[in-house]
């Protein structure tokens, strides 16, 4: 994979002055959103992956996590340092766990929210963004649309928009991930993350591969939503359209990666994996029936991945990034 990538990514600031994400960025961050997140546990599966029974399996359990997601780490770093600049209206496009995360965020500092959801919005992610008193707006199905339509309530003053991904304060809040992960398991030999727009596994892999290089992060999409897999191998950005629509895994259903996210993903994640709707939807089973853990079907991505290539003698964690589960599809994934 090529780790090729301008100097300017291990520099505070790029050549237009704009800050860029690196692993001081990512420390200051897990300062800043201390007192509102959780350190989140770290789940262990040491039974037998493969047949010498010698593999661990670690879950690292964002579903725990305030709000059920890993969003509320760049959510909390965003909007916190927003709000002390003054602003009193924070506007965001999200498929569920970042508009309930910049939601709870603006409830708690008594600032006013608009989420633009897609239509066909998870039900239990819409409920709980109305439980923090946002307002919701139902617009499209693609991440483009919504987004397109968010950037157009930006008209008042005050009025700031909190990007789902593609935002370095953002993404060094999910890269605190990466920090805890390094502080919790020794002897890591790789993590294995889930890819929608990018922001998670960037700021994961920068504060790892910036702290230990010997671990390997492995990004995982699913099949039908490849845009990061078809990126890299065209060395740009490729949008794929509204095929990622149909995946199961809701929170993943990007068309393109992010622009900030993606040189990130180009230098530090070592490989990229593709997983069926089949792998996913029996991860999802396999973290019920064995670890006892209801996760999303986006979280089911990375585990899928992580289940299917075991190797003798290896320990691999999968970041399980929410456990916001619709009632209505669990007929669909058993």
């Amino acid at each position: 994979m090529n780790r090729q990538l301008s100097i300017e990514i291990v520099r505070d600031y790029n050549r237009e002055g704009i800050p860029i994400l690196t692993l001081s960025k990512i420390q200051e961050a897990r300062e800043n959103i201390s007192s509102f997140i959780k350190k989140t546990p770290v789940l262990s599966y040491g039974d037998s992956l493969s047949q010498n029974g010698e593999n661990t399996l670690f879950l690292k359990a964002e579903h725990l996590q305030l709000t059920k997601s890993f969003k509320i780490r760049g959510a909390t770093n965003k909007i916190r340092k927003e709000a002390a600049n003054g602003a009193r209206h924070v506007v965001t496009a999200s498929s569920g766990n970042h508009g309930q995360s910049v939601a709870c965020n603006a409830f708690h500092l008594g600032i006013k929210a608009t989420i633009v959801t897609p239509t066909d919005v998870v039900l239990p992610k819409l409920h709980a963004i109305k439980n923090y008193n946002a307002d919701v707006v139902m617009h499209g199905t693609t991440s483009d649309e919504r987004l397109s339509y968010a950037s157009s309530l930006l008209q008042n003053k005050g009025t700031v928009f909190i990007p789902p991904y593609d935002d370095y304060d953002i993404m060094a809040g999910q890269g605190t991930i990466g920090l805890e992960i390094l502080e919790q398991v020794d002897e890591l030999d790789a993590v294995y993350v889930p890819i929608g727009g990018g922001g998670l596994i960037s700021g994961v892999a920068t504060a790892i591969k910036e702290s230990n290089p010997n671990v390997k992060v492995i990004g995982v999409e699913p099949q039908l939503a490849n845009d990061t897999f078809l990126s890299l191998q065209a060395g740009q950005r490729v949008n794929i359209g509204s095929g990622a629509a149909r995946t199961i895994a809701d929170g993943l259903r990007t068309n393109t990666p992010g622009e900030k996210t993606f040189p990130i993903v180009q230098k530090y994640v070592d490989e990229i994996r593709l997983v069926s709707e089949e792998q996913i939807r029996q991860a999802f089973t396999w973290a019920l029936t064995q670890m006892n853990q209801l996760i999303e079907p986006s979280s089911a991505v990375a585990l899928a991945a992580a289940l299917s290539h075991p190797k003798q003698g290896e320990r691999v964690l999968a970041v399980v990034s929410g456990g916001n589960v619709d009632p209505k599809i669990l007929g669909e994934l058993f």
